[in-house]
């Protein structure tokens, strides 16, 4: 029988193999996704890590707009962070087709600029995912930019839906699972943690 030293080590053997074969050092595009919450916590939060070694970032938030979140009053003065909140709100919100669709591409002009500037190493593009479910961007150009965006740039989008195509592009997807949700039972969205 194994003792405990041996099985950790045995398992360190397998795990610095693994590390030892991933070589290729490139920016990745990471797609977070799914019905649960927490998809946008989790890119801030890998927004933050990156701040902490003094990485440069932005944030184009392509629907939140019609109130301050608590993210945006945190971030929002950091010197290695711009942050464009770009959208109206959410669509039964606005309720305004032709407002939501110019509001996407003024936020799509800004993000091809920002796929073009080496200087920033984390881009998040907050529930963008949204502007091609409800065909706001055609995702062509969008695939495109990404593809030809800096070799050491990071991007990551958030929105419950991806589309395939850029699901094929991606290097990393997570999908955030919904088991269980206060709403749902009543409890009303409350600050700091909703929003």
């Amino acid at each position: 029988m194994k003792t405990h030293q041996q099985k950790m080590a045995a398992k360190k053997a397998v795990i610095d193999k693994r590390i030892a074969k991933a070589n290729e050092e490139r920016g990745v595009l990471i797609l977070l996704k799914g019905p649960g919450k927490g998809k946008s916590s989790s890119a801030l939060g890998t927004m933050a890590r990156s701040v902490g070694h003094n990485k440069r970032c932005a944030v184009i938030q392509f629907i939140k707009g019609r109130m301050e979140t608590g993210e945006y009053k945190f971030f929002k003065d950091h010197p290695l962070i711009d942050w464009h909140v770009m959208g109206h709100g959410f669509t039964w919100e606005t309720q305004d087709k032709s407002q939501d669709i110019k509001a996407a591409e003024q936020a799509w002009e800004l993000a091809t600029k920002l796929l073009k500037n080496d200087s920033y190493d984390l881009l998040v593009f907050d529930e963008m995912s949204y502007m091609f479910k409800y065909d706001y961007l055609p995702l062509a150009p969008v695939i495109e930019a990404l593809q030809n965006r800096p070799k050491m740039q990071n991007v990551m989008i958030t929105g419950r839906m991806m589309p395939t195509d850029l699901e094929g592009i991606a290097d990393t997807i997570s999908l955030i699972k919904d088991e269980k949700h206060a709403f749902r039972a009543g409890v009303k969205a409350q600050i700091g943690i909703e929003f």
